[in-house]
């Protein structure tokens, strides 16, 4: 058994969160995760202010752990590292501390742009004109693993996959080959189900009132067998639970259909096994793999332009009258066709107004006086949230595919021998979304619904959990029951047609739908909810993090 604990789950997490999992019982790996898409485009931020390129708070966090690690032999893996991390593992020997310090890079491909022909944008077909600010692809577990081998105490790495940061020490103790599938993607699932810290231990958790102790939630631990399957636990004593429900609302998280595609392996969600071992402790067994892609998945980042926000409050009567006064207004001054988009939310009683455009000025002043010059000719009870100011600049996330690239590996600066092996790419996968009509393809039978005495309109919210996220402008809604005599209403009722039903922001945007009974879940990609990603994004709810608990707040015939 290899115990790999989670410390961060973004970057800004708690900071005793290492201090905590490394003192509060026995672990073998420390690991964390400091790169969600949006990371990388702040660290390029950082990095043109003569700022670091790397996550600092994780070498905050060495400072308090390391002579600790280094005495119980705990491995640390991360990829804090970001743009720079041959200088975030340069700030680790800093500390003046006899660790071993080894980098993962070769994730970088700005060097190779040139190389890589057009960058067409996974999600809309689109292909890149503008330069690329940042472009990193994912990398694996196998080049960890090679560090770990050499000898590391520390491996720091820039762009890898989450779930790298199990599967590579998974590789490292057990000794997977490319061609074990199977135990690759059971630690594929260990490392999604452990990547987002607290979410696995009951934090965002729709079922809240069930979670003791939210205040100190336990940071999640992964008991990874040989196998490559493991146990989902938490040090004793820490806050939050750890229950088939809390594993459940993390594995829907921020995926799409049952083939969760990888660098090391395709792994199959639909074949997952939960099981409550007891008190904390939820088993995750039955994973199956399939070969990895033939290519890697890379995050293109590039500037979009200026944006700039001003906000409204509505009181009182005729808010929807008053809402349409206060833009009539604004437009009046200065018009819509000014700027490049615009886009307008009303959020309760308040009203944002966004304007974005490459012209710094127009998205600036221009926009944010105008709406000032408004409040002595506007809608009564007129009064902003923002003063007047300048617009931001914000980026474009933009996924791509590339060849695959060989990581580059260095152990306190010498180069570790590395060759990274890929089983040959299967038979192109068939389409994992349901058929039409149909009650989908990982059924062996249809489900109907249950016949019932009577309905009530009542919020799906009471016998279903939800998480939501963002996949670049995608948004990922999973939802779930927790009884499987519900999952058959909830499958036949919950489709992708009904969907913008009970959520109208959805309009007429394409909604995926795919089908988990294993999990008594189904699994919706709403795309372009997020327009050009969580960057460029005018929406409050940029993450599309709320999205489920609208979801739950919809009134459903419930038999």
């Amino acid at each position: 058994m290899l115990r790999i604990a989670n410390c961060s789950g973004f970057y800004g997490d708690r900071l005793s969160a290492a201090r905590e999992q490394v003192e509060g019982g026995p672990i073998d790996v420390l690991t964390g995760d400091w790169l969600a898409e949006l990371t990388m485009l702040i660290l390029a931020g950082n990095r043109a202010k003569g700022r670091p390129g790397y996550a600092t708070t994780f070498v905050k966090q060495l400072s308090d752990v390391l002579a600790t690690c280094l005495d119980r032999g705990i491995k640390i893996v991360s990829n804090a590292g970001g743009l720079d991390p041959e200088a975030c593992a340069q700030a680790i020997r800093d500390l003046g501390l006899p660790a071993k310090v080894a980098t993962v890079t070769g994730d970088d491909l700005m060097p190779r742009l040139s190389e890589l022909g057009p960058l067409v944008n996974l999600d809309t077909g689109e292909t890149l004109t503008a330069k690329p600010i940042t472009a990193n692809a994912y990398l694996g577990g196998f080049p960890i693993a090679a560090a770990l081998s050499a000898g590391a105490d520390v491996v720091v790495t820039g762009r890898v996959t989450d779930a790298a940061l199990v599967t590579g020490p998974g590789i490292w103790r057990y000794g997977w080959r490319p061609t074990d599938l199977d135990a690759l993607a059971g630690s594929v699932v260990a490392g999604h189900v452990i990547e987002c810290g607290c979410q696995a231990t009951g934090g965002n958790y729709a079922f809240f009132d069930e979670i003791p102790d939210l205040a100190h939630c336990g940071f999640p631990i992964a008991e990874l067998h040989d196998d490559g399957s493991s146990v989902i636990t938490k040090h004793p004593g820490t806050g939050g639970a750890v229950t088939v429900g809390t594993v459940t609302a993390q594995l829907l998280y921020e995926i799409a259909g049952p083939r969760y595609q990888g660098p090391d392996v395709t792994a199959r969600f639909d074949t997952i096994r939960l099981m409550q071992e007891g008190p904390d402790r939820v088993s995750v067994s039955g994973v199956r793999g399939e070969a990895p892609p033939p290519t890697l998945k890379a995050a293109v980042n590039v500037l979009g332009g200026y944006r700039n926000t001003m906000t409204l409050v509505l009181t009182g009567l005729d808010v929807e009258r008053k809402a349409q006064v206060a833009e009539e207004a604004v437009w009046a001054r200065v018009p819509r066709e000014t700027f490049e988009q615009t886009y307008t939310e009303r959020i309760g009683d308040l009203l944002r107004i966004t304007v974005m455009d490459p012209d710094q000025r127009k998205a600036g002043r221009l926009f944010s006086s105008a709406v000032v010059e408004t409040g002595l000719a506007s809608y009564p009870g007129f009064h902003g949230l923002t003063p007047p100011g300048d617009a931001s600049l914000y980026g474009i996330y933009w996924p791509v595919a590339v060849p695959r690239v060989t990581a580059s590996v260095t152990l306190d600066g010498a180069e570790v021998p590395f060759e990274e092996a890929v089983p040959e790419a299967g038979a192109a996968a068939p389409a994992d979304l349901e058929t039409p009509g149909a009650a989908g393809p990982w059924f062996s039978t249809p489900m109907p619904i249950p016949l019932t005495v009577e309905e009530e309109l009542r919020p799906l919210g009471l016998i279903a959990g939800a998480r939501s996220g963002d996949k670049g402008g995608d948004a990922n809604l999973g939802v779930w029951v927790r009884n499987a005599d519900h999952y058959p209403w909830l499958a036949s009722y919950l489709t992708a047609g009904r969907l913008p039903e009970l959520l109208p922001e959805v309009g007429r945007l394409r909604v995926d739908r795919h089908l988990f009974p294993n999990l008594l879940a189904v699994n919706f990609v709403v795309h372009g909810l997020l327009g050009r990603g969580v960057a460029a994004s005018p929406l409050t709810d940029a993450q599309a993090k709320a999205l489920g608990e609208r979801l739950r707040a919809a009134l459903v015939p419930l038999p």
